[in-house]
């Protein structure tokens, strides 16, 4: 089920064209356009689905599509957000590999749906050969009709282009991604007014995630119910979750939602060498950290991680042992933050930096037990006060490893050392 509906394998070959026709592709494109299905028709199965955004937000696929003006009379864009700059996540980049012209046909009958003629897809710049495999794959459709005018000889006109990033972690934010597309520096806008009224060069614009977009030919074949069942209430379908960290077999691993993350584990090859899991990371670098007691209880949906304390996010799981130092982990996690804000913002710009070296004297043996209090201020004084959530994201981790960790960091500080 699962390499059938978004990732295949390099042995499937579906990134060649007569592969992905034999397996069945494109047929969900040809559906739409031969049954001249309506707009309101598309979004409707995209509701019933109960797809959210895979790309960490989590917002209702279907609802952001029935944003878009209908009666807009001018260019339209459909955007898919492939800057996959989350440490820990690796999904995206593993569907342009391997199965590219998925993406494409989704992102075809997205832009039929919301009325756009123009896609953009805005590759990680650290990722070129995932950008050179989809500049291939475009070409390939492109010749054979499944892009350009007159899609499959009906009067539907769709092209898509590729837009290499340069690595910038803040443009995964969505208008970060439009300023770059646009050759300017990549630094979120003010919102509103969104992306759907004012969105790439003064146009209405729908941004969609590449796992949420490579959702689509499935649920056009098969029908948004079927979609849903295959997960959870308010967690529809399947999802890829990203394993790493301190596991046998890590790796991209694609579930239903709500599997438990015991099961996941599982596939991963269980926590390295037998040792016993301390803490996880349920949705990329950016969600609150869990300690593994609580989330070898938990299930792999929004709603159920959510109830735990954390995320879901971007579905990036980084898994952390006994060994684990989390005062030295908090230290590399705030460095992150710090070295990829994009200094718009003073509580982001000047509350990243003072985060990371607070967190980096405590780990060097210069930390002071008020230290502790000093950075839960910062983090009230810099989550939700940013035009974008990277503030958030620089706050959530310290908020998350203190909430569950303080005595480690307590330790910290009066020994001088690692408790591990």
């Amino acid at each position: 089920m699962s390499a059938n509906l978004i990732l295949a394998t390099a042995a499937d070959g579906l990134a060649d064209l007569d592969t992905y026709i034999k397996a069945g592709g494109y047929q969900a494109l040809r559906k739409v356009l031969s049954t001249n299905m309506s707009q309101d028709a598309i979004i409707a199965e995209v509701k019933a689905s109960g797809l959210r955004g895979r790309g960490g937000a989590g917002f209702p696929t279907g609802l952001k599509w029935s944003f878009m003006p209908r009666n807009y009379d001018g260019v339209k864009y459909l955007v898919c957000n492939s800057d996959e700059g989350e440490p820990g996540t690796c999904k995206d980049r593993d569907i342009l590999r391997y199965n590219p012209h998925l993406l494409i046909e989704g992102m075809a009958i997205a832009a039929y749906a919301i009325g756009a003629q123009a896609g953009y897809n805005y590759i990680h710049g650290e990722i070129f050969e995932a950008y050179d495999v989809m500049e291939t794959a475009c070409e390939t459709a492109r010749k054979a009709g499944y892009l350009g005018k007159n899609v499959l000889g009906f009067d539907f006109e769709f092209d898509l282009f590729n837009h290499m990033g340069y690595g910038a972690y803040v443009c995964g934010e969505e208008t970060a991604l439009l300023e770059s597309i646009e050759g300017k520096k990549g630094q979120p806008r003010f919102k509103p007014p969104f992306p759907a009224n004012y969105g790439l060069y003064g146009k209405p614009t729908t941004i969609n995630n590449t796992e949420t977009l490579a959702s689509i030919p499935w649920i056009i074949s098969n029908g948004g119910q079927k979609f849903a069942d295959l997960g959870v209430p308010n967690s529809g379908g399947i999802k890829l979750f990203s394993v790493s960290g301190h596991v046998n077999n890590p790796g991209n691993f694609e579930v239903p939602m709500g599997t438990p993350f015991r099961e996941l584990l599982e596939m991963a090859g269980g926590v390295r060498g037998g040792n016993k899991l301390k803490a996880v990371i349920p949705g990329g670098s950016s969600m609150p950290v869990l300690p593994g007691d609580i989330m070898m209880e938990v299930n792999m949906d929004f709603d159920s991680i959510q109830k735990a304390g954390s995320y879901l996010g971007s579905g990036a799981v980084i898994v952390m042992d006994e060994t684990t130092c989390m005062v030295k982990a908090l230290e590399r996690l705030a460095y992150f933050y710090f070295e990829e804000s994009c200094g718009q913002c003073t509580p982001c710009r000047e509350g990243t930096g003072w985060l990371y070296r607070i967190v980096h004297r405590i780990e060097h043996g210069d930390g002071k037990p008020e230290d502790l209090d000093l950075l839960l201020d910062l983090c009230e004084n810099i989550a939700g006060r940013t035009i974008c959530a990277l503030g958030d994201a620089a706050a959530w981790p310290v908020q998350g490893f203190l909430k569950h960790y303080r005595k480690e960091f307590e330790y910290h500080i009066e020994h001088k050392r690692c408790l591990v």
